[in-house]
């Protein structure tokens, strides 16, 4: 009996405990500007387009909004002495993702195509030299007997991501005499990052729209 009652005082001062954060608790009404964004507080979903966050007293929560094609809201909500008093209610207006729309998907990025040819090998390599160049101002590899070309980084900015590209081109065979071309692009998934900074780059299944005919037109003007 003393240990079934030890047990049931345990039970009742946590759920006091339980219930006396939640007393002076606050509660902002969020509504987001697109409807089937997801919401997260604390990193759990908790509703999508609107919902209710309660933020238990002497506590922060972190509320994150995502919706594909936009960019990622955070907002930090407190409920502590000192801290500015959470408001009853916020719309949210999201923003477009600048990099995405300067993009597009395509199943031709960060992989080697394959490029076959009948021009001759000086033909073909100046071909595929000038369509890169065309598009890439800096070539930092470019070796004809060994048919490697490898252009430096371009890298772009934008709110808050970085994109770099860059072009490879490899000799495939001799006979018949193919290439393998390899558009790279990746994103840093933050702004500003440095080009070197290659623990932040990750490859992306986009590629810039200034960039997506270059496979094609070299696949195009070497079969012709």
């Amino acid at each position: 009996m003393k240990t079934g009652f030890k047990i049931s005082i345990t039970l009742i001062l946590a759920i006091m405990l339980s219930l006396d954060s939640f007393a002076g608790k606050r509660v902002v009404k969020l509504t987001v500007s697109e409807a089937d964004a997801m919401i997260y507080v604390n990193n759990r979903h908790v509703g999508t387009g609107q919902c209710e966050v309660v933020i238990p007293s002497d506590q922060c929560v972190t509320v994150k909004i995502e919706k594909l094609a936009y960019l990622t809201e955070i907002i930090k909500y407190c409920n502590k002495k000192g801290s500015p008093e959470p408001p009853k209610t916020q719309f949210v207006q999201m923003e477009r993702d600048d990099s995405w729309d300067a993009s597009e998907a395509t199943d031709m990025v960060n992989i080697d195509i394959e490029v076959p040819t009948g021009k001759s090998e000086l033909e073909a390599w100046k071909l595929i030299s000038q369509i890169v160049t065309n598009q890439f101002d800096v070539i930092e590899v470019t070796d004809r007997e060994t048919g490697y070309l490898r252009t430096a980084w371009v890298i772009q900015h934008f709110k808050k991501n970085t994109v770099r590209s860059r072009m490879i081109v490899k000799l495939g065979s001799n006979d018949p005499l193919t290439y393998r071309v390899k558009l790279v692009s990746e994103q840093a998934g933050q702004p500003d990052a440095s080009v070197k900074s290659e623990e932040l780059f990750k490859e992306w299944d986009r590629v810039l729209k200034k960039y997506k005919e270059v496979i094609r037109e070299i696949q195009t003007r070497l079969n012709n």
